[in-house]
């Protein structure tokens, strides 16, 4: 947990772009690390440990099923990835996972928890909730919080040891713009805590951030998973999914400052930045001030 003064740090890097529907987001974490993420952390006084990458398997090497695409191998990737973060549970590190994916998720939000009870800020144009069996695309990007949640297919499930990894009442999404009609369904149905960029439009990030805070505030853990989407397109050109109308630069450090001033966070995912189709490394550069921002950065 971050409040004041230096931190221990981890890096872990999941080169892994088998959850999504275009390639490239494997190199996510090299562009991540190239855009001076450690070098920026350090220069806070932070001490920075970067534990390498998760092993992942490409693509050309692995089956592919029609239905669910990769799935045996993003299970043991997110394995792998669990196991990794669960035994720095002793470390008393705040942990930062680059991916990669979002579906990398199902793997470093159970391994930072490391069994104890941990809110989540899901900051994201998408609300990630389908199933194998609502997915349009067959694409697990878009499912990893409802694997978290405990719906779905058991091999994704069985990352943590089966079961739900995460309470509904546990969870805050920021910054949505794209869900599926099963995804609206589940988050009314569950009374999941969700702000639209309509109400950070209409309310402004500094109250949609506050609330967000307090809606989390009966959990003593708190895990940032930061999509490079949630970020509007022309400031983060360099994703897979990109939507129109995301969080304004200013917005998304307002949000990430706030988050730092609270004291609370103690892991923090940065995923989905695709080099292949950014410029100049633009958009791994705009996440690697957002971790900055949450990790202590001032303007003064």
């Amino acid at each position: 947990m971050v409040s004041s003064g230096v931190a221990s740090i981890r890096i872990l890097g999941i080169p892994m772009d088998l959850g999504a529907g275009r390639r490239g987001v494997d190199m996510g974490p090299s562009a991540l690390r190239l855009a001076r993420l450690a070098r920026s952390l350090t220069e806070l006084g932070h001490r920075v440990v970067d534990l390498g990458n998760v092993e992942v398997p490409v693509p050309e090497a692995v089956p592919n099923p029609n239905t669910l695409h990769y799935v045996d191998a993003i299970a043991s990737t997110c394995t792998a990835t669990y196991e990794r973060l669960r035994t720095l549970d002793g470390d008393d590190a705040f942990v930062i996972s680059l991916g990669g994916d979002h579906s990398v998720s199902m793997g470093t939000i159970p391994g930072a928890a490391a069994g104890r009870r941990t809110g989540v800020l899901w900051i994201d144009a998408h609300a990630d909730l389908n199933t194998p069996d609502t997915s349009p695309s067959g694409n697990i990007h878009g499912m990893p919080l409802a694997h978290l949640l405990g719906r779905g297919d058991p091999r994704l499930t069985g990352v943590w040891g089966g079961g739900a990894a995460l309470r509904p009442e546990d969870l805050v999404f920021v910054g949505l713009r794209s869900i599926d009609e099963g995804e609206r369904v589940y988050i009314r149905d569950r009374g999941i805590t969700a702000y639209t960029m309509k109400e950070i439009d209409q309310r402004g990030i500094a109250r949609v951030a506050a609330e967000a805070i307090e809606r989390l505030a009966h959990v003593d853990r708190l895990h940032i998973s930061f999509d490079a989407d949630a970020l509007d397109p022309d400031l983060a050109p360099g994703v897979g999914t990109p939507v129109p109308g995301g969080l304004s630069y200013r917005e998304a450090h307002l949000l990430m400052e706030l988050l730092a001033d609270s004291g609370r966070t103690t892991s923090l995912d940065l995923v989905e930045v695709n080099p292949i189709l950014d410029s100049q490394n633009r958009s791994a550069a705009i996440m690697v001030e957002m971790a900055a921002s949450l990790l202590g950065k001032k303007i003064l």
